[in-house]
């Protein structure tokens, strides 16, 4: 979750191999993986981000139940995992035993450069709507459309400046957090300018491809200002490790 180094799953070490017992809400897409990543308490002694230690884990291993989590969109891409007694070898352990808390910011940092390609496809979709509907945009229109196209490709910069640290040989750091909240900033925007282009036809199936087919982006963007760290997270992180602010209290 938003606080990874409290994790409590834990694994014991056992034989060759380790026993692994935990819980997992809002595992995204987990009922169409073959592996998941499961950061893991191996040393309950040790503070609070050591003694952690990463795994890889089949998804169809005994002692693994998947439950989905019905969202508003209908769909079901969060999940909840438990993990009851599931044993892995350790040749599916990720980096060296209590280093997993290095590993867990490289596998976040990866995955939130990632995330900040999200969207794009949408808002261009929204701007090629704008550009297709036959009556003129409002002033008021006009400048939202503006506005996503603008911030559009700043989020598609700041994704190539990262990419560009990275083919350098550079690993992936807190910079792409800014990517992540571009990303949930323009899909959030997308929203607006669909609900303004389309008004009530927005909820009416016309059978006509950009009315209909826009319900699952508006209601599922939310949910990304949660997917893959929280927005008040990305804040901490940009702000403690880009522009090095004093840390935010913690207890």
């Amino acid at each position: 979750g938003s606080d990874l180094a409290a994790v409590r799953t834990r694994a014991v070490q056992k034989d060759d191999g380790w026993v692994i017992n935990g819980h997992k809400v809002w595992t995204s897409g987990a009922r169409v993986s073959d592996l998941g990543v499961a950061v893991c308490r191996t040393d309950p002694q040790a503070p609070k981000h050591a003694g952690l230690t990463v795994f890889l884990v089949p998804m169809d291993a005994p002692g693994v139940t998947i439950r989905p989590i019905r969202q508003m969109t209908g769909g079901a891409s969060f999940n909840e995992v438990y993990l009851e007694d599931v044993v892995v070898s350790d040749a599916m352990r990720l980096g060296p035993v209590g280093q997993g808390w290095k590993v867990a910011l490289t596998v976040l940092a990866a995955e939130r450069l990632d995330s900040g390609l999200l969207g794009l496809g949408n808002a261009d979709r929204a701007v090629e709507l704008a550009r297709n509907r036959p009556q003129p945009l409002t002033e008021l229109e006009r400048d939202a459309v503006g506005d996503l196209v603008a911030r559009s490709f700043v989020q598609r910069l700041t994704s190539m400046r990262v990419a560009a640290a990275l083919v350098a040989g550079a690993d992936p750091g807190p910079e792409a957090s800014i990517g992540k909240l571009l990303a949930t900033d323009t899909m959030a925007r997308t929203s607006e300018v669909v609900r303004l282009l389309l008004g009530s036809e927005l909820t009416v199936d016309s059978g006509a491809w950009g009315t209909w087919a826009w319900t699952e982006h508006v209601l599922g963007a939310p949910g990304y200002r949660i997917a893959g760290g929280t927005d008040e997270i990305q804040h901490n992180i940009i702000a403690e490790r880009v522009m090095g602010l004093p840390k935010e209290p913690r207890p």
